[in-house]
């Protein structure tokens, strides 16, 4: 186990410390000629790399473009932009059967306002290729649209039509040969987008039951885009109109925030080893029954809550599985502070996320 980042060795924790054979520290890991003396010295001392992993959508064109160098397994150069690039993952979506939402890149107000010909008022655009809700903007009218043109950054973006629905995701694993061997889905309270730009709380739960239509559209598009050995997490909005999927976006990656380790709690297994079982022996071994739905809460520090850290301790006791503050990078979205509850009974998760989210008056 080899370890290659830009944090000094004394920084890293004890843990990883007794886990890698060798730490390589670059002085920039954007600097890509230093990330390939590195992995060349890698090769010269311990012969030919067998993986590139960060797990981190921010390094997956790295990643790509070393796997691609190195002749290593894994996404690569050639892969990269169809699971990157928002307006090519629509492509695939379609390739795959999956409605999606009416959109394109726009580079020009003559392009946006083709597409609000059809689409009509609002619309969202977002960065074509970005994570999260970044630098995303929701599009009411002329006026702001102007704005839009006349702001933002310049990169390219895409524009699509505003669906109104709940966020769901299919979120898995799947194997060296592409088999699925988990998979679960989560519900969220509201969007990224809308969380972050209202500065809102937001909670998001695992099913104990997966819709067999969400289900459906989720192995359609592992199918279509083919990969092996990963986590995955594809996002969905069920329609408030009619009920039917549409294909949001696809990472190849775990999901964000404290989501994998809501696998392990909502089944009481432990994915970490899973995967590592998966790339070493090719073989997934736990049983997965979900027998809990797990949810994660949000708090922010902006608000004064009814209840106090202290009594969501003593109120939640066992069915608390973990709490822990959120990284500055994460906590526009996801609160400064989160909690992991879990139940069989949906009910009462809902009860334990009012209790915590309840502002004081």
């Amino acid at each position: 186990m080899l370890g290659l980042a830009d944090e000094p060795y004394d920084n890293l924790s004890d843990l990883l410390k007794t886990a890698l054979t060798e730490y390589y520290k670059v002085g920039n890991l954007h600097n890509y000629d230093e990330l390939l003396r590195a992995v060349g010295f890698f090769t010269y001392r311990y012969g030919k790399i067998d993986r590139i992993d960060s797990l981190n959508e921010y390094w997956l064109e790295s990643e790509a473009h070393l796997r691609t160098d190195f002749n290593i397994i894994g996404i690569n150069n050639e892969q990269i932009q169809k699971i990157k690039k928002k307006s090519l993952m629509k492509d695939m979506f379609i390739k795959a059967g999956v409605p999606v939402a009416r959109g394109k890149v726009v580079r020009t107000k003559g392009d946006a306002h083709e597409l609000i010909a059809e689409t009509g008022f609002p619309v969202v655009a977002k960065p074509d290729i970005g994570v999260g809700a970044a630098r995303t903007y929701k599009i009411h009218d002329d006026s702001e649209l102007s704005e839009f043109f006349e702001t933002k950054p310049d990169i390219e973006y895409i524009m699509e039509e505003f669906v109104s629905g709940v966020i769901m995701s299919f979120d898995g694993l799947v194997d060296q040969d592409g088999k699925l061997v988990f998979y679960t889905s989560h519900q969220y309270s509201q969007g990224i987008m809308e969380t972050v730009v209202n500065d809102d709380l937001v909670h998001y739960y695992s099913l104990r039951d997966i819709p067999k239509d969400l289900e459906t559209a989720g192995r359609r598009v592992l199918k279509v885009f083919g990969i092996r050995e990963r986590f995955f997490h594809f996002e969905f909005f069920r329609r408030h109109s009619n009920g039917k999927f549409v294909a949001l976006e696809v990472n190849m990656r775990p999901p964000g925030g404290l989501t994998t380790d809501m696998f392990n709690y909502a089944n009481d297994i432990d994915i970490y080893g899973e995967w590592a079982h998966v790339v070493v022996h090719n073989h997934f071994t736990s049983k997965v029954t979900r027998p809990y739905h797990c949810c994660y809460v949000g708090r922010k520090f902006n608000r004064s809550y009814l209840h106090s850290h202290a009594d969501i301790l003593e109120r939640m006791g066992e069915k608390l599985c973990h709490h822990e503050s959120i990284s500055g990078v994460f906590s526009a979205a996801l609160g400064n502070y989160g909690y992991l509850v879990r139940s069989p009974d949906f009910d009462e998760i809902n009860d334990m996320v009012k209790y915590i989210q309840t502002t004081a008056s």
